[in-house]
């Protein structure tokens, strides 16, 4: 007699059929049912959580409240902590403006967001700022890289694919989205080739300026949700980006030769001009104007759209060795609690952390470089410490100089 086989009650195949069969009470269900069932559920639960799990009319941060918490986890950078606070806090205030409008009486007055650009130097913590900003507000955020970016109909990518990524990290919540920060680094990789007219276009320069501008201006956008080019028949998602917060950075590299024209001083060394006027050559970031970045390449029309613009000072010494030990996720809390989880007290040297910063003064390349020293000292204990009997290290100044030399550095 042969075995009566169980059937799915939802779909009617057997288990032979599928890989997997769950039995209930009265009843059973196939594993393909499940999944499908799962897939249903979260749709139904995204489209009912929509716009209503955010309050726009909740207070906003003031600006010292958000420049406390980017203390936290920012060393120094006070001008550029101090822009990115108030333009931040004017933005989710011009949301909230917006929300109460239709409760109070509104006088026409129209707030317009004000984007971002920051200038400074690898390391300095242009990203950091901005996750940190993200993450502070419980808002949807994503990092571009510009580099990728180029003219529509060419190979790359289309300015599009920035929002196409808001989506995807705001888990497909349109409502949600439209209110996020996106940040978008190495903006001065696309920097106009020249200034001479050619009849070849700017394919990765001029040209992904002139589609950027109405990202940052506010208009409504034809987005593919999964990308353009690989999913060519998907629906377009229409998202507003007026009310999505642009961030952008640039390490500008040579910007300051264009200062020192504008300003008619040189970047090395003082001459009379720059003493009668007190300039501070070492540092002429500081001095940075809308028409230095026009003079390195960006369009007017975009540095319209970009009307608050801020710089990030070169990481000195004292800085450097803060950023080791200060900030909640710092480099040393980091690879102690690394340590931590097998079991291990890791400690510092004074006089260790004073060598792996003087090296980081000679490589010169910011915050990155430090981590880079770090990982470098510490690989081999990461490697060889798991799996035995040692509860506590202590790192030394020898011990850093020896690690230091072995992987040339010194």
């Amino acid at each position: 007699m042969a075995k009566k086989l169980n059937r799915c009650s939802f779909c009617g195949r057997s288990e032979n059929d599928v890989s997997l069969m769950l039995n209930g009470l009265d009843g059973f269900i196939c594993s393909d049912c499940v999944e499908m069932a799962h897939q249903v559920v979260n749709e139904t639960l995204k489209k009912g959580r929509g716009a209503s799990d955010y309050d726009a009319t909740a207070p906003v941060k003031r600006p010292a409240e958000i420049k406390a918490k980017l203390d936290e986890y920012v060393i120094g950078q006070d001008e550029a902590k101090v822009a990115l606070s108030v333009a931040v806090y004017n933005h989710y205030k011009r949301l909230r403006q917006q929300a109460l409008s239709g409760k109070t009486d509104d006088d026409g007055v129209e707030i317009e967001k004000s984007n971002i650009i920051m200038v400074g130097s690898t390391g300095t913590g242009k990203t950091l700022l901005a996750r940190t900003i993200a993450k502070m507000l419980d808002v949807p955020f994503t990092i571009v890289d510009a580099t990728v970016l180029t003219e529509a109909g060419y190979v790359g990518e289309d300015v599009e694919s920035i929002l196409s990524r808001l989506l995807q990290a705001a888990d497909y919540d349109q409502p949600r989205a439209e209110r996020g920060i996106v940040f978008i680094d190495e903006i001065d990789k696309i920097a106009r080739k020249g200034d001479n007219p050619s009849i070849t276009r700017d394919v990765s320069g001029e040209g992904v300026q002139q589609g950027l501008l109405k990202l940052l201006e506010g208009s409504i956008v034809n987005v593919p949700p999964k990308g353009g080019r690989k999913h060519p028949d998907q629906d377009y998602v229409h998202m507003d980006t007026r009310n999505i917060l642009f961030i952008c950075g640039g390490a500008f590299d040579g910007i300051e030769r264009k200062i020192a024209q504008r300003m008619n001083t040189h970047t090395v060394g003082y001459n009379n001009v720059a003493a009668r006027h007190n300039i501070d050559s070492k540092n002429l970031l500081k001095y940075i104007q809308p028409q230095d970045l026009k003079s390195f390449g960006l369009i007017p029309e975009l540095i319209g759209r970009l009307p608050a613009l801020t710089y990030l000072q070169p990481l000195d010494r004292e800085a450097l060795r803060n950023i080791l030990t200060v900030p909640k996720n710092s480099l040393i809390r980091q690879q102690k609690k690394l340590f931590s989880m097998d079991g291990v007290n890791l400690e510092f040297e004074s006089e260790a952390l004073e060598v792996m910063v003087d090296k980081a003064m000679e490589r010169n390349l910011g915050a990155r470089g430090l981590r880079g020293i770090v990982e470098s000292v510490m690989m081999d204990l990461q490697f060889s410490t798991p799996g035995t009997d040692c509860d506590k290290l202590l790192i030394t100044a020898d011990y850093v100089r020896e690690q230091l030399a072995k992987s040339e550095v010194l």
